[in-house]
């Protein structure tokens, strides 16, 4: 049986097309965004071959049929029915790449590709608050919890055990363009907004900001800003530290988690070296007292702003060294805020300053970090208090702590690591004259602990802290809890 032309076209064509939508079908669920890419660059080269094969053989095999034929009618007539052939199939591959473009756009949006997320720090955030970055473009969701047990050690009379849904964070992001995007932090604490008391609940937005990227150096931040200090003013998700409770230096000392409102740059002076500047609301002086300047943050909320402050943070990664990572950061500004205490009208000139060292090897993780504070006029503010507000302040600590589950199984993905940290500082480092210094609060604290991850999400801590300070007594504690990040 003798084949035609014609019937071999026909036949390939619709070979392709069926092959062609299967192709299409397949893109309903890429694995990857790079696997969306090549099938739609794929389909697209074939489109075009198709199209142009086709505006040429009909015409092809037309002449053909002229040359062998008597009858020339005939052939005009063959020639007419394969242009119409022709055009149907035009359109049927049109409506393929109508297909495709739909396809490109839900890309684009985000709509159709189920990529699996990469859990990684950018830009100074934790890994959960950094998904945003990882999207092409629109809706980024994640998020984090933590809930705890504490049994309160040689002050069982008082019944301080308690036990905590400590906080509930969502992290929104959405990127409008490629160089513009937000990102936002919204907390819920202790379970509940309670009565209007902080220590009963709130909710609290932690950080929202718009990121404008321009260049690798040079980049813009501006709205809710969170002060980039320490290790875990910035990454304080559950998972990426040791313990229950965050290290009272950076609670103390660095007041996290501290936010303000304020505009900066942050970027890489070159890949190993990365910064980030803040000019933003400086802190309120009357929220200071012995305990240090938390009380001082101000957190956006109707923030007194006539006077600011400035912070930067510079970090170096030397890939000579892999896993470590050294840094420090600065504030300075007045916290005065033009109010008056004792009579007077004090500037109040803050300053904070930290330096830290981290290094990751295999199943090992160290961090050592160094806090020193000073306020100026503490002794007018301590007269306008009614207590001792220390005029300088500082605090360091350091922790170890070192995976030994791939020491007993070999390539298991969970996690569990033995950890110890050793914390002091003293809030009243040194006291305005004419003023008693606080002897309790110069303390330190011996911490053991162990972190277990079934998977790199979720976490299971227990821990026990030993208090001991300079004069008076501090009840050591126990503490059990989990953590999660999404």
């Amino acid at each position: 049986m003798k084949i035609s032309k014609k019937q071999l076209v026909k036949g390939g064509l619709l070979t392709t097309l069926v092959a062609l939508s299967t192709s299409t079908g397949a893109l309903e669920k890429p694995q990857t965004m790079e696997d969306m890419w090549k099938i739609i660059q794929a389909q697209q080269k074939q489109i075009d071959e198709m199209k142009a094969g086709m505006r040429s053989v009909p015409n092809k095999t037309a002449a053909s049929n002229v040359q062998n034929s008597k009858d020339k009618v005939a052939a005009s007539n063959v020639q007419k029915t394969d242009n119409k052939v022709a055009d149907s199939n035009v359109q049927n591959l049109e409506r393929k790449t109508d297909i495709l473009s739909q396809e490109v756009e839900k890309l684009r949006t985000n709509l159709a590709i189920p990529e699996e997320t990469k859990y990684k720090s950018a830009y100074g955030l934790g890994p959960a608050a950094s998904k945003v970055y990882q999207v092409g473009k629109g809706l980024s969701i994640g998020g984090y919890g933590e809930a705890n047990y504490q049994a309160i050690v040689g002050d069982k009379g008082n019944n301080n055990d308690n036990a905590d849904f400590e906080r509930l964070v969502l992290y929104v992001g959405y990127k409008f363009t490629d160089n513009i995007l937000f990102n936002s932090e919204i907390e819920f604490e202790h379970g509940t907004t309670g009565e209007g008391s902080e220590e009963k609940g709130e909710v609290s937005v932690e950080f929202a900001a718009l990121d404008f990227f321009i260049d690798p150096l040079a980049n813009i931040r501006a709205g809710m800003v969170l002060m980039p200090m320490g290790f875990i003013n910035q990454i304080h998700e559950p998972p990426f530290y040791f313990g229950n409770n965050r290290p009272e230096i950076e609670r103390r000392i660095i007041p996290s988690t501290w936010r303000e409102i304020g505009v900066g740059l942050f970027g890489a002076i070159t890949p190993e070296l990365t910064y980030t500047a803040y000019v933003v609301n400086g802190l309120d002086a009357q929220g200071f007292n012995s305990n240090g300047i938390r009380d001082g943050r101000q957190g956006g909320a109707q923030a007194l702003a006539e006077n600011f402050g400035y912070v930067a943070r510079m970090d170096y990664v030397p890939d000579a060294l892999p896993g470590v990572s050294v840094g420090g950061s600065a504030y300075v500004g007045n916290s005065g805020q033009d109010q008056e205490f004792d009579g007077q009208s004090p500037n109040v000139f803050t300053q904070l300053y930290e330096a830290h060292v981290q290094w990751k090897y295999r199943g090992l993780e160290f961090r050592t970090l160094g806090s020193w504070g000073h306020i100026n006029d503490a002794g007018t503010l301590s007269a306008a208090k009614g207590q001792t507000i220390g005029s300088q302040n500082y605090g360091w600590y350091t922790e170890v702590g070192y995976d030994v589950l791939p020491l007993l199984f070999k390539n298991t993905s969970q996690y569990l690591a033995p950890f110890f940290r050793y914390e002091k500082y003293d809030t009243i480092a040194k006291a305005p004259g004419g003023f008693k210094d606080n002897q309790n609060l110069d303390r330190q604290i011996f911490q053991v602990g162990l972190q277990y991850k079934p998977i790199p999400n979720v976490v299971i801590k227990a821990d026990y802290r030993n208090f001991s300070a300079e004069e008076g007594s501090v009840p050591d504690d126990f503490n059990l809890g989990l953590g999660f990040i999404y």
